[in-house]
């Protein structure tokens, strides 16, 4: 059950596509003077390190941020997101990377609130203790910090199921991005089903979901199930940098699934996806997709087919 750790993962190309589109997303949600709260139902250990032993037995991040890094031809919503991995690293070596928690915490503002669930018990204490390292970090350089506490909450807890009692949000604004290992088949499952209800206690907010795409048929029919969900609308795009390798099993394509998107984000990775395909591709499989259409209706029950019973 606890055997996923993203530390081996860091920085790869699908953590490129996933950050890179919730940066697009908070930003779109601070353009407006009110506050929202940001939920992440799989918070990880919020930072990692890239010359960490699991890092550099994969070395997965040179899929991903690694060939980003020194490019000065970046397009401006691309350098948004290489720029904050850039701030974490002011010696310009390329040694820490932020999982979405700490993209989350450097792009909402002082007003939102940020509430964290992680269940591995190795990882939500090292997410505990990357939070008390920020807060102190801030305290030196004389910031008044309200890192932990108010604005930022972390629960041990299974994010599927604690993202209910935080819907509807005090504000009704708020963004839920959901990113389980998937380890577990039964996880494709459990989004759908999260997502059924999240979307009937808080039809308005905004919900980006990551997944990998491999050819599990669970996988396969994972985003045609997403569309069918009673959103006003959806977006789906997937990054592939490469065709299938030939064990089947390393990860070449991923995709982010957004319900109720904003409406400059497609014009935005229409920008920004070819450049990603061009650098990070590595064969002729590298591609990207993007559909965008508009959600089910909401399901009403019939009330003339009901026996009414005395």
């Amino acid at each position: 059950m606890f055997s996923y750790r993203h530390a081996f993962h860091a920085g790869n190309h699908a953590d490129v596509l996933k950050h890179f589109v919730q940066i697009q997303l908070l930003q779109y949600l601070n353009q407006k003077d009110v506050a929202y709260t940001y939920i992440d139902t799989h918070a990880g250990a919020g930072l990692y390190t890239l010359d960490s032993a699991q890092a550099t037995k994969t070395g997965e991040f040179e899929t991903g941020i690694g060939p980003l890094w020194d490019r000065t031809d970046l397009p401006a919503p691309l350098a948004d997101y290489v720029n904050l991995v850039k701030a974490m690293n002011p010696s310009g070596k390329m040694r820490f990377y932020p999982g979405s928690p700490y993209v989350a915490e450097q792009v909402a503002r002082e007003m939102d609130r940020l509430r964290l669930f992680e269940l591995h018990p190795a990882d939500v204490r090292i997410l505990n203790d990357n939070f008390i390292k920020l807060e102190q970090h801030k305290a030196a350089q004389g910031v008044r910090s309200t890192v932990r506490g108010k604005r930022v909450i972390v629960n041990k807890a299974d994010g599927f199921l604690g993202v209910k009692a935080l819907l509807p949000p005090p504000s009704r604004r708020a963004l839920v991005l959901c990113d389980p290992p998937y380890e577990d088949k039964q996880d494709y499952r459990k989004v759908v089903d999260m997502l059924g209800d999240a979307l009937k206690r808080f039809p308005a907010g905004t919900y980006a979901i990551w997944y990998p795409v491999l050819q599990r048929i669970e996988a396969r029919n994972f985003a045609e199930k997403l569309k069918h969900l009673p959103a006003q609308s959806w977006l789906n795009v997937t990054l592939s940098i490469s065709g299938p390798t030939p064990d089947g099993i390393a990860l070449h394509t991923s995709g982010m699934f957004v319900l109720n998107p904003p409406y400059t984000l497609v014009a935005t990775l229409k920008s920004v996806m070819p450049y990603l395909v061009q650098v990070l591709g590595r064969d002729k499989g590298a591609a990207f997709t993007l559909d965008s259409g508009e959600g089910a209706p909401p399901r009403v029950q019939d009330k003339r087919n009901v026996t009414r019973r005395s």
